[in-house]
C-alpha cells in the first residue's frame, strides 16, 4: 500500500471512529433525558437526529419508524438502532442501542438491590407504585385504542382479544392471539389500497439480513428445547426474556403481561417485587424494556441483569438489521397492512387484559385506591404532567393511603 492508499485508510478510520463516537455522545445524551414513553423518544429523536443533526431526511425516517412499528419489539429502540447503522454501519446500531439503554438499566438495577433485603410487601408507596401502574397503563390503552381500533371491526379484534387473554393463560396465548388477529385483519381489510412510500436507503446486505433471520429463528426454536434438556439457570432466564422481546408487538406497556407470566410463577420476582419495578420504570428514561434489567437482577444479581438485557433486546437488533433491505419491498402491500391492522387491534385487547389482570386486581382493592388511581390518570392524559411527577405523587399517595 503506497503513502496516499495508507493516509486515505487512516482518515476513512478516523471518520468511522468519529461517527461513533457521535452516535453514543447522542444517544446516551436520549439515554439521559427522553422521558414519557416510546411515543415522546420518537419526537426526541426526531429532534435530535433529523431537525438538528439532520442525519436523515424527514421521509426516511418516517420510513424507519413505519418498520419498526410493524416489527414485534420495543419501537423506539429500534428507530434508535436503524439511526445508528444507517449512521455509522452496524456497530453504529450497537453504539445507539447502548447509549439510549444503559443509563435506564443501571437505575433500575441500582433499585433492585436496595428493594432486596426488605419485605416491601406491606410497604404504602408499593401499593402507591401499584396504582400508578394502573394509570399509565390505562393511558396507555387509551392513547393505542384512539390511534389503532377506530372502527367497528378492530374494536371488535380488541375485545375478543382481551377476552381471549383473560380467560386462556399459556405460555404461548398472545402469540396465538396476535397470529388470529393477523388473520382476520388480513381478511378484513385485504382491499385497502395500500399507502405508497418512500423507499429507504440501506447500507446492509441482503445477505447478511438474511443472516440475522436466520439467528432470530433458530434461538427462539432452539431456546425452548435447550432449557427443557436441563440448561443452566441462566439459559433459563436468557430464554424467558428473548421469548418476551420476540413475541411482543407493540413494544412498552404491552410487554407487561408476558414478562409477568415468565418470572412470578417460576418464583424468580415475587408479584410485589415486579409491581414496584414497573411503577419505578415509569420514573426513569430511556425504553421501557429496560425493566427487564430490574428483574433480572432481582432474580440473579448483575449476571441476571445482563442476560435479561441482552435477552430481552436481541430479538430487537436481529430483526431491525434481518428487515431493513426488504421493507421497502413488502410494506407497499394492501394484504401485509391489511394484517397488521388486525395485529395492532389485538395490542390494544392484550394491553386491556393486563389491565384488568394483573394491574387492577393487585392495586384497586378500596374506594380511596380508585380515587387515586382516578386523580394519577387526569395528572397524566389532562394536566399532560411527565410520568417521573406522577410517579412520585402515586409513591407518596399509596403511602397516606396507609395511614388512613
Amino acid at each position: 500500500m503506497d503513502t496516499n492508499q495508507q493516509e486515505a485508510a487512516e482518515y476513512a478510520q478516523k471518520g468511522r471512529f468519529s461517527a461513533l463516537l457521535e452516535v453514543l455522545k447522542v444517544s446516551t445524551k436520549l439515554g439521559l433525558t427522553s422521558f414519557g414513553g416510546p411515543i415522546a423518544h420518537l419526537g426526541y429523536f426526531h429532534n435530535e437526529y433529523i431537525r438538528r443533526r439532520k442525519w436523515m431526511d424527514e421521509r426516511s425516517y418516517a420510513d424507519l419508524v413505519a418498520l419498526c412499528q410493524f416489527l414485534p419489539g420495543p419501537a423506539s429502540s429500534q428507530v434508535g438502532i436503524g439511526i445508528g447503522v444507517l449512521r455509522a454501519g452496524l456497530i453504529g446500531g450497537l453504539v445507539a442501542w447502548l447509549g439510549f439503554t444503559l443509563p435506564s438499566v443501571i437505575a433500575l438495577v441500582a433499585f433492585a438491590f436496595l428493594l432486596q433485603g426488605y419485605d416491601i410487601a406491606g410497604a404504602g408507596w408499593i401499593h402507591g407504585l401499584k396504582i400508578v401502574a394502573v394509570a399509565i397503563v390505562a393511558h396507555a390503552i387509551l392513547g393505542m385504542g384512539q390511534k389503532l381500533t377506530p372502527d367497528r371491526g378492530r374494536a371488535t379484534i380488541a375485545v375478543a382479544a382481551a377476552a381471549v387473554a383473560l380467560s386462556w393463560h399459556t405460555a404461548y396465548s398472545q402469540v396465538l392471539i396476535i397470529i388470529a388477529a393477523g388473520i382476520v385483519g388480513l381478511w378484513l381489510y385485504r382491499k385497502r389500497a395500500a399507502e405508497g412510500l418512500p423507499e429507504l436507503p440501506i447500507p446492509v446486505s441482503r445477505a447478511f439480513a438474511i443472516f440475522c433471520l436466520v439467528v432470530f429463528v433458530g434461538l427462539l426454536a432452539a431456546l425452548p428445547l435447550l432449557r427443557q434438556s436441563g440448561g443452566a439457570g441462566w439459559l433459563a432466564m436468557f430464554d424467558s426474556f428473548y421469548r418476551s422481546g420476540s413475541l411482543v408487538f407493540g413494544g412498552g406497556h404491552v410487554v407487561l403481561p408476558l414478562l409477568e407470566r415468565e418470572v412470578v410463577p417460576t418464583g424468580w420476582v415475587s408479584q410485589e417485587d415486579f409491581l414496584a419495578g414497573y411503577g419505578a420504570a415509569q420514573a426513569v428514561p430511556g425504553p421501557l424494556f429496560t425493566f427487564a434489567g430490574y428483574l433480572g437482577a432481582m432474580a440473579g444479581g448483575i449476571t441476571g441483569a445482563v442476560v435479561a438485557t441482552i435477552g430481552i433486546f436481541l430479538p430487537a437488533f436481529l430483526l431491525v438489521v434481518g428487515a431493513l433491505p426488504f421493507w421497502n419491498g413488502i410494506r407497499n402491500s394492501p394484504r401485509i397492512q391489511g394484517a397488521l391492522m388486525g395485529i395492532n387491534a389485538a395490542v390494544v385487547g392484550i394491553l386491556l387484559a393486563a389491565l384488568y389482570d394483573p394491574l387492577w386486581t393487585t392495586a384497586i382493592l378500596k374506594p380511596m385506591d380508585f380515587a387515586l388511581a382516578v386523580m394519577l390518570f387526569v395528572m397524566l392524559v389532562f394536566w399532560k404532567l411527565p410520568p417521573w411527577v406522577v410517579v412520585l405523587t402515586g409513591a407518596a399517595g399509596g403511602m397516606l393511603l396507609g395511614l388512613m
